[in-house]
């Protein structure tokens, strides 16, 4: 893979981004890179982030560097060519994509975005399309990126959409290794940072918006939180829209800024709503605490087209997750994936971290749930308080540090509704004391309705949350789902995982 400087200058101009470019000498590039412990001789570096130093471009110029883009000019800095531009992340991605040679066009991707549930439908949309490409399909998600269909080709996501030069270089990868397909999570952030800028997606779903990913680091408000959740319909030539989630009106006036409205496909549970302009409806058969059937059934021509219709059995806790499972079956259909083997497919996708159940013989069932926010925690404890309204309910969770404050006031809503014992606990502290994130969660619960306890260490709060319980308990380890660490000071710190955690407390009780 190469650029050419003058391709390059050319195509920052195009978007606007070149103030200047300072050329000592004309050569192909052959490697870009933000972090200058991977610059290369003869490559591009990209001087990006908050604290970014003068001292990173200098050691990737040591390393071989010949070009720097960057938003701030470094006279100092001799004997480099210099893309000077107004903005270095949407630089990034355009000549990121032109390095790779534009793999998008490669493949055709499907994306979700949305408050919760992206994972979910991600891994459900796979889990057919699998089948239904004979194992060319790629994914990227908050859990894993799958670039092929080896083992060594899987390995774990550090954020839910990457940097663009790792988006496209584990394009570039998918498409090497003969993936046809792409389905991937596209979270806020990755508007807010530009990281997908430039991109379009095949088909793009807005699965639901609440108040979330809201602070100092983050979004300073729920208007940009909704306004960089919209982009992902902007950039998609087929927008498919949960007709439930709040604030749809916004949503749909995104979707039709840039899409046909023969390409706009809304679903929504029956029991809910009456829009006349629904494609497709799905409604709960039965749902217990290890599976549950649904039923979904089209309600216009476009819609009757993809043939998809017809009932689906999941082997996933929670009513919550056949809204998931239908934009992943749409997805798929629009792929080209029939009922039949989109129902055979389904009911046998796993989700590492969602949902995960351990029995126990004498202690309560254990649930292991990526739950991270208001909104998911209330689904999934509403769902079990309705299974066994008689069960003790006993969480044990966190909320992160420096990102979503506003969750620590949303996690006290959702145990003072639904739990009757909470061990409040660490889960990512950052750079913040996990005693005040916990006092914090704990200041805004309802003490005469649940028992509190604050247990730092969280082996030792699942520990004495599964101990404490009795048999019809359920015990709810939300927040982490199988993480295998805690970022703590800057530093991913290894953690044994929830589910290893659990499974080893109750090998030790039993």
């Amino acid at each position: 893979m190469t650029l050419v400087l003058n391709g390059c200058i050319l195509l920052l101009q195009e978007h606007q981004l070149l103030k200047k470019a300072e050329i000592v000498f004309d050569n192909e590039i052959t490697a870009v890179t933000y972090d200058s412990l991977q610059a290369q001789k003869d490559g591009m570096f990209f001087c990006k982030g908050t604290h970014f130093k003068e001292d990173y471009l200098r050691d990737a110029q040591q390393r071989g560097a010949s070009t720097y883009v960057s938003e701030v000019e470094y006279p100092q800095i001799k004997g480099m060519n210099a893309l000077i531009v107004r903005d270095v992340q949407k630089a990034m991605a355009l000549l990121g994509a032109a390095f790779y040679d534009y793999p998008q066009n490669q493949l055709m991707i499907i994306a979700f975005t949305g408050t919760k549930g992206k994972t979910t439908s991600a891994y459900f949309t796979r889990g057919i399309l699998q089948d239904y490409t004979n194992k060319k399909t790629a994914l990227f998600s908050t859990i894993d990126r799958i670039v092929g269909p080896q083992s060594q080709q899987r390995f774990k996501s550090d954020l839910t959409t990457p940097e663009s030069l790792d988006l496209f270089h584990d394009m570039r990868q998918a498409v090497d290794n003969g993936m046809t397909h792409l389905v991937m999570e596209v979270s806020s952030q990755a508007y807010k940072r530009n990281r997908v800028y430039g991109l379009k997606y095949d088909v793009g779903f807005f699965l639901n918006i609440t108040p979330d990913h809201i602070g100092p680091n983050e979004h300073p408000d729920f208007a940009d939180y909704l306004h960089c959740k919209l982009q992902l319909l902007v950039n998609s030539r087929c927008c498919v829209l949960n007709a439930d989630s709040d604030h749809f009106t916004e949503i749909y006036q995104a979707a039709t800024a840039t899409t046909a409205p023969e390409n706009i496909y809304l679903f929504a549970r029956q029991t809910k709503h009456k829009n006349a302009n629904i494609d497709f409806i799905y409604y709960n058969e039965e749902a217990t605490l290890t599976d549950s059937q649904f039923t979904i059934l089209s309600q216009t021509p476009k819609a009757r087209r993809l043939n998809i219709d017809g009932c689906y059995q999941l082997s996933l806790t929670g009513d919550f997750n056949e809204c998931n499972a239908t934009a992943a079956i749409i997805g798929a259909g629009l792929a080209g994936a029939p009922y039949q083997l989109a129902k055979n497919a389904i009911a046998n996708v796993h989700i590492p971290g969602r949902m995960e159940s351990l029995k126990t013989q004498t202690h309560g069932t254990v649930y292991i749930d990526y739950a991270h926010n208001y909104a998911s925690m209330r689904a999934l404890l509403s769902f079990l308080k309705r299974q066994n309204p008689q069960s003790k309910i006993i969480v044990v969770v966190g909320s992160p540090g420096n990102k979503g404050v506003s969750r620590r006031a949303g996690f006290a809503k959702a145990l003072t509704q639904f739990a009757d014992q909470a061990y409040l606990t660490t889960d990512d502290p950052g750079f913040e004391d996990p005693q005040a994130i916990c006092q914090e969660i704990d200041q805004k619960i309802d003490h005469q309705r649940v028992a509190v306890q604050i247990v730092l260490d969280r082996q030792q709060a699942i520990q004495q949350a599964i101990t404490v319980s009795r048999p019809g308990d359920l015990v709810v380890l939300a927040g982490k789902g199988e993480d295998a660490y805690q970022k703590v000071q800057g530093i991913d710190t290894p953690y044994p995982n929830d589910l290893h955690v659990a499974q080893q407390v109750i090998q030790e009780l039993e």
